[in-house]
C-alpha cells in the first residue's frame, strides 16, 4: 500500500509540472516575440541574467544554455551586484531578472540601475504583473499563475519548471533566428562525447605531405615504393591535371602481383579501381565511419564543397576509430 502512496505522489508532482508547462505554451506571445528582439539586436552589449535563489539557479541556467547556442551570456549575482559587481553592467546590455513574485528585495537595486540608464535594456520574467519588475521592464513576460507540486503551495517546482522551459524556448529561438549549427554548437563543447559525436571528417582526415598521392601513368614499382613510403596501405590515383580518377589498396597490389609474372612495368590507369567514393571535408565522421562499413573499405578520398575530383584528405577507418566514434 505504501509503495502505490509513494507512487501517486510522484506521478501528482509530474502532472502539476505537465500542467504548469501547458499553461506557459498558452502565455507565448507577443511579449516573447518583443523579448527575443532585444536578445537578438544585443550587438555591441552582454546579455546578463540574474535571479534569487531558486529562480536565481534557473537564471544561471539559462546563461549557461544561451551561451552554448551562440547568445554569449552570463549570471550576475544579486547580492554580490549590491556590493560593487553592478559595475558589471553597461550601456547596451540587456538584463533578464527571473523572479516569481517580481518583488524580490535583492533585485531592487539592480532594476534601480537599470532604469536609470536608458542604453541598457531590462526583461523581466515574473507572474505578477503589478509587481515592481514588471512595471520597470522593457519587455515583461508574464508567467502563468500555477500550483506548485508540494503541500501548501510552498515549494518552488511548478514554477522553476516553468522558468526552465522558457529559458530553453529562448535559447532554441536565438539558436535558430542566428542560423547557429552542429558545427558552430561543437566550437563551444570541445570535449567529451557530445564533441566525438559531431567530429567531422576534415577533423580527422589525413592531409598535405602525408596524403599518399601518385599519378595514373607510374608504373608499379614507382607504387610499391610509394605506398612503403606513405605507410597508409592505399594510394589516389590522379591525372596530370591532378583530378582524383582512381584508388588503389595494398590488397589490390598483391592481387595484381599475383595476376601478371611482370607487373612491374604495368601502368596504374590500366589496373586501378576507378571512381573512388569521396566524401564532403564537413561529413561527420560516424557517417563517414558507416559508408566504409556499408561498402567494406578502410578509407575514403574527401573534397571540398563539390569538386569532388580534387582530393584535399584522405579518412581512414583507424583514425576515426582512435577518436572512439563508432
Amino acid at each position: 500500500m505504501q509503495k502505490e502512496k509513494t507512487k501517486k505522489i510522484a506521478k501528482d508532482v509530474i502532472q502539476y509540472e505537465i500542467n504548469a508547462l501547458r499553461n506557459l505554451k498558452k502565455n507565448i506571445g507577443i511579449s516573447f516575440v518583443k523579448l527575443l528582439k532585444i536578445i537578438l539586436s544585443c550587438k555591441n552589449g552582454k546579455i546578463i541574467t540574474s535571479g534569487v535563489g531558486k529562480s536565481g539557479i534557473i537564471a544561471r541556467k539559462w546563461a549557461a544554455t544561451l551561451s552554448s547556442t551562440g547568445t554569449p551570456s552570463f549570471f550576475l549575482d544579486p547580492s554580490n551586484a549590491s556590493h560593487g559587481d553592478m559595475g558589471q553592467i553597461t550601456s547596451n546590455d540587456v538584463v533578464i531578472l527571473i523572479s516569481n513574485s517580481g518583488e524580490s528585495e535583492e533585485l531592487k537595486n539592480i532594476i534601480q540601475y537599470v532604469s536609470r540608464n536608458k542604453n541598457i535594456s531590462l526583461i523581466g520574467i515574473t507572474s505578477r504583473k503589478e509587481s515592481i519588475l514588471y512595471k520597470n521592464s522593457n519587455v515583461g513576460f508574464l508567467m502563468p499563475i500555477i500550483k506548485e507540486a508540494g503541500p501548501e503551495n510552498i515549494v518552488p517546482t511548478s514554477s522553476t519548471t516553468s522558468q526552465l522551459a522558457l529559458g530553453d524556448a529562448i535559447a532554441i529561438a536565438c539558436m535558430k533566428q542566428k542560423k547557429f549549427t552542429k558545427f558552430d554548437f561543437k566550437k563551444f563543447h570541445p570535449s567529451g562525447s557530445l564533441s566525438l559525436r559531431l567530429k567531422t571528417v576534415g577533423d580527422l582526415m589525413i592531409k598535405g605531405k602525408r596524403l599518399p598521392l601518385i599519378n595514373e601513368n607510374n608504373n608499379m614499382t614507382s607504387a610499391l615504393n610509394t605506398i612503403n613510403k606513405k605507410r597508409l596501405g592505399v594510394l589516389i590515383v590522379r591525372k596530370n591535371n591532378n583530378d582524383t580518377v582512381g584508388i588503389i589498396t595494398d590488397g589490390d597490389l598483391k592481387r595484381i602481383a599475383q595476376k601478371y609474372d611482370k607487373f612491374q612495368n604495368l601502368v596504374l590507369k590500366k589496373v586501378m579501381k576507378k571512381n573512388p567514393l569521396s566524401v564532403e571535408k564537413d561529413t561527420l565522421a560516424a557517417t563517414a565511419l558507416s559508408i566504409m562499413n556499408t561498402r567494406k573499405i578502410t578509407s575514403l578520398c574527401v573534397h571540398n564543397n563539390k569538386n569532388i575530383k580534387r582530393t584535399i584528405g584522405l579518412i581512414h577507418m583507424h583514425d576515426i576509430l582512435k577518436s572512439n566514434i563508432n
